[in-house]
């Protein structure tokens, strides 16, 4: 019986090891605005900039989704510790605040614009836009006036994807290929209709990380809200989002 219980430990540390190594995924980091706003998905300067700085210390290279998918379509390979930093509806902060902070860390960042908000109070302007992109910002579509999409009608679905997608490729003179769902919410009708609009693949609010393999209408995310506990709040999602990829491949690989 001792035996079976040294048996046993080993097993268990052996897969506790292996669920704590790094998921074999590209993080890809979901924020909305940097700023003292007091909103769960404003986070402050001072805070992002720490974020920022680890990453970086940490030895991060901040890549596209353009990056992402050369690399899963064998075309381009990934730096050994890639990352993707996301944002979410286009706020002017991600102009204002945002980019000097990653710009001192030799950080990029991807921006999901609504597009029908583009201008109004509060938003990115194109100007802003085009001096982001200029910066090195890639830019996908939030739909055009930011609806729950598993929620409207086909006609409906249809123009909120097809007018962003239209009047961002407008004004930025370039492919607008990649999604974010508003809310998280999608369904298969979803995805059909996003690859009927021309997109190459969509971002959900689902926690892990992204993959070259798993479906690209479906790339996971880590939520980053305003921290209650500092970095170690920070640093604590990443491991949770590669303890969800792992988990996710043990899952995938047993046979139920």
């Amino acid at each position: 019986m001792t035996r079976l219980l040294k048996i046993a430990a080993i097993v268990a540390l052996v897969i506790m090891v292996w669920l704590m190594t790094p998921g074999g995924g590209v993080p890809i980091l979901a924020y909305h605005q940097v700023s003292s706003v007091p909103e769960v998905y404003s986070i402050d300067s001072g805070q992002f900039e720490e974020q920022m700085r680890y990453l970086a210390i940490q030895g991060y290279t901040a890549i596209s989704f353009a990056d992402l998918f050369a690399a899963r379509a064998g075309t381009q390979s990934l730096p050994p510790k890639p990352v993707i930093i996301t944002f979410d509806d286009g706020y002017d902060d991600n102009y204002l605040t945002a980019l000097p902070v990653m710009a001192r860390y030799g950080l990029k960042s991807t921006v999901f614009v609504i597009a029908g908000q583009v201008g109004q109070p509060g938003y990115l302007t194109w100007d802003q836009i085009k001096n982001m992109q200029s910066a090195g910002t890639e830019f996908g579509s939030h739909t055009f006036s930011h609806v729950a999409l598993n929620e409207i009608s086909q006609p409906q679905l249809m123009d909120e994807l097809t007018r962003s997608k239209q009047l961002l490729e407008q004004n930025l003179a370039r492919p607008v290929d990649f999604f974010a769902y508003p809310y998280g919410q999608y369904n298969l009708d979803t995805i059909a209709a996003l690859k009927q609009a021309g997109y190459t693949g969509a971002c959900t609010g689902l926690p892990g990380l992204g993959t070259t393999t798993d479906d690209a209408y479906q790339l996971k995310r880590v939520n980053i809200p305003r921290p209650k506990y500092g970095l170690w709040e920070f640093r604590l999602r990443l491991v949770r989002a590669h303890l969800y990829a792992k988990l996710s491949l043990l899952r995938d690989r047993v046979i139920w």
